[in-house]
């Protein structure tokens, strides 16, 4: 009886360019790559035992995302984003949001809504800071799902993770844990009541807002 070779399900293993590519996500997020450091692509290389190749797709990645940007003759960088910039993120943040949870509210179900509620209540008590972005996201991200529009929460997600960094360091401010999870429970009894239009409302002041904090509280450029 012939034995067949059993071959690993490449189906389940991540390119090395996706795998790189978190990983040097989670870096600029959590702050260990800073605004303007220089990201050395033969350590990372090195750190992962690959070529260049999958190095570069996973920067190029990023760069789409606007994490990075490569300099000609000089390498590549992460992003260096000005306080205009950063205004003008949240501002579109605020108005693709609080359009999508207008779209939404009327097509939440029983179902939806606990899991949103889950969610809040899972960023309300937890106390670890370095997951604080991440449950924020998730909560957010519920309240929209119902809305039947994918390419909308797609450009959402990218917007996300465009300021990311930012959004940590706002929620770590003295008071903006506590202001977001009255906020946020402010939107969540508006989608429970069926409310599209103040929901869209308190999460464009929500967003808005959090905004206004952060660039307030932050020594931030005005340029580049």
């Amino acid at each position: 009886m012939s034995v067949r070779p059993s071959f690993p399900n490449l189906g389940d293993i991540l390119p090395s360019s996706d795998v790189i590519a978190a990983h040097v996500r989670n870096a600029i997020v959590e702050g260990s790559l800073k605004e303007g450091e220089p990201i050395r692509q033969d350590e990372i290389g090195s750190l992962f035992n690959v070529s260049k190749i999958p190095v570069r797709e996973a920067l190029k990645r990023l760069e789409a995302e606007g994490l990075v940007e490569f300099r000609r003759n000089r390498g590549v960088f992460v992003t260096q984003l000005s306080e205009p910039e950063i205004g003008q993120i949240f501002e579109v943040r605020a108005v693709l949001e609080s359009a999508a949870i207008q779209r939404s509210v009327p097509l939440m179900t029983a179902s939806s809504l606990a899991e949103a509620a889950s969610r809040y209540e899972r960023f309300l008590n937890d106390d670890d800071t370095l997951k604080w972005s991440a449950l924020n996201w998730d909560f957010h991200s519920s309240l929209y799902e119902d809305a039947g529009r994918p390419f909308l929460l797609q450009q959402i997600r990218a917007v996300h993770d465009r300021i990311e960094r930012y959004l940590r360091v706002q929620l770590t401010l003295a008071d903006g844990k506590a202001k977001s999870d009255g906020e946020h429970l402010a939107i969540l009894n508006a989608c429970r009541n069926g409310d599209a239009s103040l929901a869209a409302a308190l999460t464009y002041t929500h967003i808005m807002g959090a905004g206004e904090s952060l660039l307030k509280s932050q020594p931030l450029r005005s340029g580049k």
